[in-house]
């Protein structure tokens, strides 16, 4: 019997814009009280707005590693403790690495894997002592195999598959759940796809994902009876040739 989120609360990392705006649409239409996080205020509080009901805004840039635990932090305070984290937030750097500059390299590992780690280990202790907990991380496709147009990318998401493997086993026995959603394309910013006609006209061709697509993966992984974790979830583009 699949569960429900009703009265939970969740802290959603790049809730600005994209996949992880759409989970917190999708968890806040579930009942769940969301802490959402990003560097742009007037597109959180625009979300906030939006969704209604009690709902918590946090601006703050993961670039930043002090950030990560005020953020963790905040989300907390406000919300009383957290049932759901579900690290989104993340970077793009395609392309060949001769050509990359290696700064933007230095920010994608900070942000991508180990804001991840941060956060993550910041919001143990609380679901540790609540004896229960769900965690997920924004993976990729890249972190199941390396994709040669974007190996600094796909580095980093072998690391996070990696890290939910064995964070999983470690924290368990605490009734605390860790999981990995791995899209393909997905027709949001970070792919260049901002025209809804457009992102409409590629759904048709099976050639990408809507963000809401992966909200309503992510809500799959969370309502599994407790029994059960989903570890993995790969969702492809059902054309996507990878």
């Amino acid at each position: 019997m699949a569960g429900t989120l009703d009265g939970k609360t969740a802290l959603v990392t790049g809730a600005s814009s994209g996949i992880g705006r759409a989970v917190a649409r999708t968890l806040a239409a579930e009942g769940v009280r969301v802490a959402m996080t990003g560097r742009s205020q007037e597109r959180l509080e625009a979300l906030a707005s939006e969704l209604g009901g009690d709902h918590v805004v946090i601006v703050a840039d993961l670039d930043d590693p002090a950030e990560v635990d005020r953020l963790v932090r905040e989300a907390e305070t406000a919300l009383g403790h957290l049932d759901i984290l579900h690290a989104n937030a993340g970077l793009y750097l395609p392309g060949d690495l001769i050509d990359s500059d290696p700064d933007d390299m230095d920010r994608l590992i900070q942000v991508n894997v180990s804001a991840v780690f941060r956060a993550i280990r910041r919001a143990l202790p609380g679901m540790i002592e609540r004896k229960g907990g769900d965690i997920i991380v924004t993976s990729s496709v890249s972190g199941h195999q390396a994709i040669q147009w974007e190996p600094v990318y796909s580095a980093s998401k072998h690391a996070v598959q990696s890290f939910v493997h064995g964070l999983r086993r470690q924290v368990s026995k605490h009734d605390i759940r860790v999981g990995a959603i791995a899209p393909g394309i997905v027709l949001n910013e970070l792919w260049g796809s901002v025209d809804p006609v457009k992102i409409e006209e590629a759904v048709a061709a099976r050639a990408g994902l809507r963000c809401e697509d992966v909200a309503d993966a992510v809500v799959f992984m969370l309502t599994r009876p407790r029994n059960a974790t989903v570890r993995d979830l790969v969702l492809l583009p059902a054309d996507q040739d990878i």
